[in-house]
């Protein structure tokens, strides 16, 4: 085999979110007056926190302070950690479990890698909270994707080389974070089709067979 290591991001691979990032952004832009949309949701997949509220702001006819936008970030986080509470092991399909369970015990390393500073409460509400061998987040990195730090992060924690490891990620800009980074990418959902990543997943138990694993 020819990875000893899989980095996953977290939100559209193991488990999805973007509703609850969509109506806690819808909530916070309605309140200033901004026009927010599921089209225009699109533009802050794989981005971070901050990036994303700039992307919001650009609609608006104000200027906001450093302190303000530090405000409105921490509020949509608020209603976003409160939505969050709903999610449950339900929320992690058959298909991923099984998947996960079938590399454990292939013996590859696994990881996470997302941009979020939700990352350990949304695997603990879905039940993975010790499942994975180390996880960067947003609480440790410094850029966000389509910087490849989170990645870089991830590989050093488990102790492989980005040519040890492949990225499996949803995003475009996960993808290019990755390729950046020195490594593979498996891409999967909106970024399936995505000509920089090696693999294309229709689901991640294609990863199986694109690795050559057995279940």
């Amino acid at each position: 085999m020819q990875y000893k290591g899989i980095i996953f991001d977290l939100d559209g691979v193991i488990c999805s979110t973007d509703e609850y990032h969509y109506l806690a952004w819808k909530a916070l832009a309605d309140r200033l007056g901004i026009p927010f949309d599921r089209e225009r949701n699109n533009l802050l997949r794989g981005v971070s926190r901050m990036a994303s509220l700039e992307i919001i702001l650009e609609k608006s006819d104000k200027a906001y302070s450093d302190a303000e936008k530090a405000a409105f970030a921490e509020e949509k986080n608020t209603m976003y950690r409160e939505l969050l509470g709903r999610m449950s092991p339900a929320d992690l399909s058959d298909d991923i479990r099984d998947t996960l369970n079938v590399l454990r015990e292939a013996g590859l390393k696994l990881a996470i890698g997302s941009s979020s500073k939700n990352t350990r409460f949304i695997l603990e509400r879905i039940g993975l909270s010790n499942f994975f061998d180390a996880v960067a987040d947003g609480n440790c990195i410094t850029h966000s994707k389509p910087h490849p730090e989170v990645f870089l992060k991830a590989a050093g924690m488990i102790s492989l080389a980005p040519d040890q490891c492949i990225v499996v990620e949803d995003a475009h800009a996960g993808v290019e974070a990755a390729v950046a980074g020195g490594f593979d990418c498996a891409a999967i959902g909106d970024a399936k089709d995505d000509e920089r990543a090696r693999y294309h997943l229709s689901r991640i138990s294609d990863l199986l067979s694109d690795l050559q694993i057995k279940d």
